[in-house]
Parts: structure tokens; sequence; C-alpha cells
């Protein structure tokens, strides 16, 4: 499973969130894929972090809403949340960020204290909690979470590229080094090749003029000498072909590199 801390400069991803919750006046926390914590918890209230959450049941509510929320929606405890997964270009789920716990109006008191009866948490508690939630309209939680969901995402998918670009590039230069490698060895076998035609003419020209002292009795072995010398010189124009081919790869890299 694909972690966004294997990539991401969490020390960024941490700022973004802190200082999205700081001017939103928003909760907010980062999960990873696996539904574990990966940033710090940002302007969580009393009211769902020490009260909702505190008690068994509370909790067991809150799980089931993390679970199955998205975009923004009414948390079991009359409060809105959101949940916005974050995702890389493909569509590859990574995570998600979510939060809220703000009050989309002013409360109806009674029935937060029936919330509190059937969490078992002491109502005046409940209702103090209550008076610090932070109250914004539908409309500003919404575009708020969109906001920290584009944002997110664009760091998160921008920082995938950025690794990939570099492991792409370390492999390119790696295959640059190689080619290079390759066509040293191949230039000093197009050496050795070119050796051998020179070797080869040589041998040609003497069975030449061996055969020519033979006379008659040395026509075949004439006609075997021709073929030799011709052989000879084909090595020699494939080998200087070869080599200028070389030398232009040999170039192209150079540019490369540069």
């Amino acid at each position: 499973m694909m972690k966004i801390q294997e990539f991401c400069d969490m020390e960024k991803f941490e700022s973004i969130m802190n200082n999205w919750a700081k001017s939103t006046g928003l909760a907010t926390v980062a999960v990873g894929a696996d539904g574990e914590y990966i940033s710090g918890c940002y302007n969580f209230t009393e009211f769902c972090i020490n009260l909702t959450r505190g008690c068994p049941e509370g909790a067991r509510r809150c799980e089931k809403c993390d679970r199955e929320g998205v975009g923004v929606y009414p948390c079991h405890a009359g409060l809105v949340d959101f949940g916005i997964p974050i995702t890389l270009a493909d569509g590859t789920v990574l995570g998600s960020v979510i939060g809220g716990q703000v009050l989309p109006e002013e409360p109806d008191e009674e029935k937060f204290r029936a919330t509190a009866r059937e969490l078992g948490i002491d109502e005046d508690t409940y209702i103090k909690a209550l008076h610090k939630v932070s109250v914004k309209t539908k409309d500003e939680i919404e575009a708020s979470a969109n906001l920290l969901g584009d944002v997110i995402n664009m760091y998160v998918r921008a920082c995938y590229e950025e690794q990939i670009s570099g492991s792409l590039l370390t492999r390119l230069q790696g295959g640059i080094e190689k080619a290079a490698q390759q066509i040293d060895a191949a230039n000093q076998s197009t050496s050795v090749i070119a050796g051998y035609s020179k070797k080869q003419n040589i041998l040609a020209l003497n069975a030449s003029i061996e055969a020519a002292r033979a006379g008659e009795a040395g026509k075949g072995f004439a006609v075997v000498a021709s073929e030799v010398q011709k052989l000879a010189e084909g090595m020699a124009v494939t080998s200087k072909e070869i080599t200028t081919i070389l030398g232009q790869l040999h170039a192209t890299i150079q540019d490369m590199e540069n």
C-alpha cells in the first residue's frame, strides 16, 4: 500500500493543514488509506474529542461517520463534518482529510441535551462545550472543505510527480552511462575489425603475388585471394560506417548529459 509519507515533505503537509485550520476555524486531520492518522489534529473541539468521542457509544457512532461520510455531511451528534479523499491523478486513493466539527446554525439545546442523555454524558457539561463550537453556514463549510481538499491533493500529486520524475531521471542517467560504456566497447571491437581487415588485405595481396608466380597452377588460388580481398574491403567499409554511427551516438549522449 502506497503511503503519502513515502514521497511527501510531511512538514509542509502539516503546515498546510495547520494554516488552513487557523484561517477557517474548522477542525481537520489527515488519515492514510489504512485509516491511521498521518497528521496532527488541528482545532479539534472539546465537544467532539473529549466528550462525544470520549464515551464508548459516542466513539462508535463517530467512527461510523468517519468511515461512511463523504463530502460535507451532518454527524450523528448534530455538527457538520467533511471527508475529502486524497488521490493521485490516476485515481489511486491514498487517504483523506476529515474534519469540520462546526455548527451549521445556532443550536437547539434540547436536541443536544437528548443526545447527551443517549451517550451518558452530563448535560450541562455537554451544553457548555457546545457553546464553544463555531457556527458556519453550510456554504462556508463546503467551500472551506473543498479548498483544503484541492490544496492537499495538488501538493500530494506534485510531490508524487517529483519523485517519479527524479526516479526516471536517475534511470535515464544510468542508461546514458551504460550506453556510453557500450559504445566504448563497440568502438574497441570496431578497431579490432579494422585491424583484421588490414591483415586480410595484406594476406590477399601476398596470395595474389604467389598465385601469379605459380602461373596456370595458381589460378584457383588467385580466385580465393580475390574473394578474401573483397571481404577485407567490405569489412573496412562496414567498420568505417559503424564508427561513424557510434560517433553520432556518442555526440547525442553527450548532449543528453549536458
